[in-house]
């Protein structure tokens, strides 16, 4: 499931399924694509997981059954990349699959000690969302993308807070007030003008 809260302007959607490594359903990257959507009216949005993994990517059974290459992933990262507020993830635990495309499409990425990301589409037979690899190449090189894409590397947190895919390494005690903390100067300005400075960083 996917809960909502909102508070001062700032939406914080939390993966909970846990018990399932926060592993994605169409139903629930439905939901989170429809939240996203409607975030036009937010001040921040904020991505979050419970437990110890943010998100696991598609949930395997449904994942054979064609969720991997389902347009669902490509529409929530695209609605969030198209937010004009700052959009965060807070990133509880290692990120994989497909669930790193929603948070390549953020502004910010956090993440606690431990947190891991990879993505294995090239072992699985499946190929990437089309717009994560361009995300990912913005941030950290052509290279270093055919490292995690191509060659399958599990992409540590020191290694990726050095490349540039983790943004700030943080306690898991103080992650989400951190990220809170992040958005007040966004949450507090005219929204058109945190959405005019957006807009002129490419």
């Amino acid at each position: 499931m996917i809960n909502l809260h909102k508070e001062g302007g700032i939406w914080t959607a939390t993966i909970i399924r846990p018990e399932k490594a926060n592993s994605l359903t169409e139903a629930m990257l439905t939901e989170l694509g429809d939240i996203a959507l409607a975030a036009r009216d937010a001040r921040a949005l904020i991505l979050t997981g419970a437990g110890r993994v943010f998100s696991a990517g598609a949930d395997l059974e449904a994942a054979r059954a064609g969720l991997a290459t389902s347009p669902v992933w490509e529409r929530l990262s695209g609605a969030i990349a198209a937010l004009p507020c700052l959009t965060i993830a807070a990133l509880n635990g290692t990120v994989a699959g497909g669930a790193v495309g929603m948070s390549l499409a953020c502004d910010l990425r956090i993440a606690v000690p431990g947190a891991k990301i990879f993505y294995p589409v090239m072992k699985l037979g499946f190929l990437p969302q089309p717009s994560d690899p361009p995300r990912m190449s913005r941030l950290i090189g052509p290279a270093r993308t055919k490292m995690i894409f191509m060659a399958g590397q599990k992409i540590d947190t020191e290694t990726a807070a050095a490349w540039g895919l983790f943004d700030r390494i943080v306690e898991a005690e103080i992650l989400l007030d951190t990220a809170k903390a992040l958005a007040e100067d966004s949450i507090t300005a005219d929204p058109a003008h945190a959405a005019a400075i957006k807009a002129m960083i490419p």
